[in-house]
Formats: structure tokens, C-alpha cells, sequence
């Protein structure tokens, strides 16, 4: 009897339910710059109105928060997290989100559950206006325990050139202001999963899981909202893994350091929750977790009012001082 590729582990027909399924929501997500659908070798993204225009890239996962969304058979937001993760990223640089790119990858391949992780993408491809232009499904037995996912995506954005954001016009007397993260975002799971188990133990009413898989939240409205208001944002950090202590220092210059001040963060009750259950240290937890801050821009200090009028629970945690250290959290 001759061997399949099916009895190999790869259902080819799997593969193409998926396409089906997931080709409504991600042609919702083009626009008159997209030349081409889903069933090409390439995608095709046609650039206009820009008069000098950079492109700028970035790409990401999402980590072993998966493993809390698989475990809790919950699969539409995580693909919400693998493009925040991507998008927030070039946004630090002022750049708009142009089109995304996913790649997931799998033991072996379950249609429906593919279609919710895609479809999350879609949601935060919508919500942005990006358009979702490719990507590609990998079935990969003996590569992935059957019932595991792993995605990755790679967002390219524009800005013109003279509106880059790179800090180089940071200077002492400004001020930092953080913009509040929806939660632990996409970082710090293997740490979270090691003192949280148990995902469906009861945390503030409701099953753990729901407050893990909150999405990482979508910042380009509140930044092009800071800069459509008139305000100059000299800096932009995402907080990713790290936290403030890695993060912030990779936008100050020589000669200048960002001086925070911790008890004008306010630390979400379930990152106060994992310090005190698994007794991590202060400093660990600065240096693994956003700790509530998604994203820091840096501003004039007679700007800083007017930020925090334009996006809730926004607050100013410190300034720009000179020195050599780059960042002190005292």
C-alpha cells in the first residue's frame, strides 16, 4: 500500500478549510492598496502619498502566553497579541501600520481553531486600518505536540522621514509619561505560569484566565491622538519583556537618564498578586513585567497636562535629568 502524506500527519484538505474559513475576515481587512488576494506567491501593497517616505518593520510572537490560551481553549486573542506586538513596536518610530503578515504553526491542524487565532489578527487589523495581506498555516507533526500552536506575524508600517521618532531630541526637563497596558500583555508568562498554575482558580470573580488573556492593547490610536493635538513626543517606548528598566533606556542618549519615581505607577492588582504569592523581588518584577505601563512617550513638560487629558488613566512617572545611568526607578 502506498503512503499519504495525510499518513504522514499532514491533512492537506485541513489546510484548506482553514483558507476557507479565515478569507472573509481577512479580505475585510483590505483596502484599495491591497492589488491582490489571498492565493498568491506574494502579496501585493501599493504605496501612495507620502513625499518621502520610510518604511519600517518589525516582528514578533507571542510567547507561552499560547500555552495559557491553549490550555484554557480560548484562541481568538491571541492573535489580537501577536500583532500589538509587532504594531506597537514601529509605532515608537511614529510609523503607521501598513499591512501584517502572520505565520502559524502546528502539531497538527485543527481548522476551527486556526480560523479564531487568524481571526483575532483580522479584529486588530480592522481596528488599526491595517490590511492583512499573507501568511502562511504550517502543519508540522513530530515538530509540535498535537494540540499546540506557535504564531508569529511582521508588520511594516511608513512614516516620512522628517517625522521619525527616535529620540534623538529627548533633553533634560522633559517628562515621561506612561499610557496604562490592559495587563501583563505578551511577556513574562513563563514566570506568570510558574506562580499561577492553576488557570482556572478564581481571581476577582472570575476564572484566572480571563485576566491573563487580556489582549495587549493597541496603542496607534492613542499615539496619532497625542500627535494630531499638536503635541511633540520626543520619545517612544513600547514596554515589552524587560520592562521600564530595559525598554526605556533604548531611546536616551548619552548623557541623560530617565528618572522614574515607581510609586506613581499604579500596579495592576494581579501583578500585585503574583509579587506577593510567588515573593519575587521588586526589581524582578520591573525587569520582567510592564508593571501597568504599556508605553511611555516623552513630552515638554507644559505637554504633559494635555496628554493625560487625551488618554485615560495616563500619568506622568518621571523626567529627564542629565546623567550617565540612562534609567534610575527609585
Amino acid at each position: 500500500m502506498s503512503n499519504t502524506y495525510k499518513q504522514a500527519g499532514v491533512d492537506k484538505e485541513e489546510g484548506y478549510q482553514t483558507v476557507s474559513k479565515i478569507k472573509k475576515a481577512v479580505s475585510e481587512t483590505h483596502n484599495e492598496n491591497v492589488l491582490n488576494g489571498i492565493g498568491s506567491f506574494g502579496a501585493f501593497y501599493q504605496l501612495g502619498g507620502y513625499k518621502n517616505p520610510v518604511l519600517v518593520s518589525g516582528t514578533d510572537g507571542v510567547g507561552t502566553k499560547l500555552r495559557v490560551a491553549l490550555d484554557s481553549k480560548v484562541y481568538d486573542t491571541v492573535g489580537i497579541d501577536c500583532f500589538a506586538m509587532c504594531a506597537n513596536d514601529i509605532l515608537c518610530h511614529g510609523a503607521k501600520p501598513l499591512f501584517f503578515l502572520d505565520y502559524l504553526a502546528c502539531g497538527k491542524l485543527d481548522s476551527d481553531i486556526a480560523a479564531e487565532i487568524v481571526g483575532g489578527i483580522a479584529t486588530a487589523c480592522k481596528e488599526t486600518g491595517t490590511a492583512l495581506i499573507g501568511g502562511e498555516t504550517a502543519e508540522m507533526p513530530g515538530m509540535y505536540k498535537v494540540g499546540d500552536y506557535d504564531v508569529a506575524g511582521f508588520c511594516v508600517g511608513v512614516v516620512e522621514r522628517d517625522e521619525i521618532i527616535d529620540g534623538s531630541k529627548i533633553k533634560a526637563g522633559q517628562v515621561i509619561v506612561a499610557l496604562p497596558s490592559s495587563g501583563f500583555h505578551s511577556n513574562g508568562f513563563s514566570l506568570v505560569r510558574k506562580i499561577f498554575p492553576d488557570f482556572n482558580e478564581e481571581f476577582e470573580g472570575k476564572p484566572l484566565f480571563e485576566t491573563l488573556l487580556v489582549p495587549t492593547k493597541l496603542y496607534q490610536n492613542d499615539i496619532f491622538a497625542i500627535k494630531d493635538a499638536g503635541i511633540e513626543m520626543t520619545g517612544i517606548a513600547h514596554i515589552t519583556g524587560g520592562g521600564l528598566i530595559e525598554n526605556v533606556p533604548r531611546i536616551i542618549n548619552d548623557g541623560l537618564c530617565a528618572v522614574i519615581e515607581k510609586n506613581k505607577i499604579n500596579v495592576p492588582t494581579v501583578m500585585q498578586e503574583l509579587a506577593k504569592r510567588g515573593n519575587i523581588a521588586e526589581d524582578e518584577m520591573f525587569g520582567t513585567f510592564n508593571m501597568g505601563v504599556g508605553m511611555v512617550v516623552i513630552v515638554d513638560q507644559t505637554d504633559a497636562d494635555k496628554v493625560m487629558n487625551i488618554i485615560d488613566g495616563s500619568a506622568v512617572i518621571g523626567e529627564i535629568q542629565e546623567g550617565s545611568d540612562k534609567i534610575i526607578l527609585k
